[in-house]
């Protein structure tokens, strides 16, 4: 979530500046861990549906229990802030962090009695609970990612702390996919079993970081932004297509990445087994991580003449690790996956087009994932296979770039206002379980042309839908003082 307002929160007087780094790097290890757990829903969609023989669309079903928890959740967080204040600024967003990572530790803990008594309502159940922590965790987060530090490079800060989180992305589909289908898996493993020490062990490190965050004196922050009642926010339409934008987004992202496993099983695309697909997954969700690191360059501060240059060794370093990290696993030649390299110098070229404007930037992402989706529908092979992969690549600035333009000259709308941005994660829900639907009525390639319908949109929103216009009180009021002069 980037773009948070960084004003809405001052230091504590006296308070020294040292523990910055050391907080932004114990808070990049949360951001890892939240996109790890993420991710790992993109492994036991293929996993519950073969154990629970489950059609496209009740498969999907895992991520709108998922994704649906953030929505319910910062409905909630929404309506008690509206009425009694905003309840992270009371709190502080330290205990908000530590209250987000045991609920998404006991959440994790679920999945022991579901995979015991194999009932696929009750790990939809765990979902949800687990969701539910990651509300909380988006909420504190970022917002305190952006205020550690200077307000002009808070951009920059949280794209590079969402670098980490798909880090977290990139590696769960190889260590996740591992995990569960070879070590805890296998002929003799019984239901879903294979998913019992995976995820205790994920409920232990939870707990672990939330000991860690809890002994760490991290800096104290004062919330001073004045919390609005009613909802104003919602007057500004640059916002409500915002939110829209996000959910088309989320949606886009998650449902694509959901359906991956499945769609290079294809015999037509690879026919790859779970277990090779997994690995490939890792070079989807790798491409948002090297996309958000040269985003977080992008927006910073360097001088034009180096960031450019910069930017081509953090994607060569980046494309090595990934690729580094999938061959230890698997063995898989560099051959195999040199063609990904096409589309990373098409990304570097993206952001020299976009010129580090968020607007012009998110548009050309846009178009560019659209066409790429185009050529999965009409192509089979290699070039299928390919293409869908390199949409990591693109979404990687688009929650940002979003999320900053969408709260832009909000004022004290914007604490409002970021309430009902992450309440837009609904998209992840959603899309995905439509797409399932399509997939299970008009073929598994066919149903990609779903999120064109989302890039089409976000393509719209970063050329026209971003533009701030003003409030219709605002116009009336203005006439009316020319009227009377």
């Amino acid at each position: 979530m980037a773009g948070t307002n960084e004003t809405t929160a001052d230091v504590v007087a006296g308070e020294s500046t040292k523990g910055y780094k050391r907080a932004f790097a114990i808070l990049t290890m949360l951001f890892f861990m939240w996109g790890f757990i993420t991710c790992l829903n993109d492994i036991l969609i293929p996993y519950l549906k073969a154990v629970f023989e489950l059609n496209y669309f009740e498969a999907m079903l895992i991520q709108f229990a998922f994704f649906g928890a953030y929505f319910v959740g910062s409905v909630i967080y929404f309506l008690i802030s509206m009425t009694y204040g905003d309840p992270i600024a009371k709190m502080g967003y330290k205990n908000g962090i530590i209250l987000g990572l045991v609920i998404g530790a006991f959440g994790c803990v679920l999945f022991i009695p579901a995979a015991e008594y194999l009932i696929y309502g009750f790990f939809l159940s765990a979902l949800f609970c687990l969701g539910l922590g990651m509300t909380v965790l988006q909420i504190a987060a970022n917002p305190y990612v952006a205020i550690l530090g200077s307000p002009k490079t808070a951009s920059s800060r949280l794209n590079l702390a969402q670098g980490f989180n798909s880090f977290g992305y990139t590696i769960a589909p190889l260590i996740g996919g591992y995990l569960i289908f070879s070590f805890f898996g296998g002929e003799d493993v019984v239901g879903a079993d294979a998913l019992k020490m995976p995820y205790l062990g994920l409920s232990g490190m939870f707990l672990l970081l939330a000991i860690i965050i809890k002994v760490n004196p991290l800096p104290k922050l004062i919330n001073n932004e004045i919390i609005e009642k009613g909802a104003g926010a919602l007057k500004f339409r640059h916002l409500v297509l915002g939110m829209i934008a996000i959910f088309m987004y989320v949606g886009a992202e998650v449902s694509i990445g959901s359906i991956l496993v499945n769609f290079f099983g294809l015999p037509e695309i690879a026919g790859l087994d779970e277990t090779d697909a997994s690995t490939f997954l890792s070079f989807y969700w790798g491409g948002t991580m090297i996309g958000r690191f040269l985003g977080a360059i992008s927006l910073s501060n360097i001088a034009s003449n180096k960031k450019y240059g910069l930017m081509i060794i953090i994607a060569i370093v980046a494309f090595l690790i990934i690729y580094g990290v999938t061959y230890l696993n698997t063995g898989v030649s560099f051959q195999e996956i040199s063609p990904f390299l096409i589309f990373v110098v098409l990304n570097l070229l993206a952001f020299k087009l976009g010129n580090s404007n968020p607007q012009r930037t998110l548009a050309i992402f846009a178009g560019i994932a659209t066409l790429l989706l185009v050529i999965v529908l009409i192509t089979t092979g290699k070039v299928a296979f390919w293409s869908v992969i390199a949409i990591g690549l693109f979404n990687s600035i688009m929650w940002s770039n979003v999320f900053t333009l969408s709260i832009n000259g909000l004022g004290k709308y914007t604490s409002q206002a970021s309430s009902l941005l992450v309440m837009a994660i609904l998209g992840g829900a959603l899309v995905p379980l439509i797409q399932g639907a399509l997939a299970d009525a008009i073929g598994l390639q066919m149903s990609f042309a779903l999120p064109i319908i989302c890039y089409a949109y976000l393509m719209y929103y970063g050329i026209k839908g971003y533009k701030p216009k003003p409030l219709i009180t605002d116009i009336l009021s203005e006439n009316e003082k020319t009227i009377n002069k």
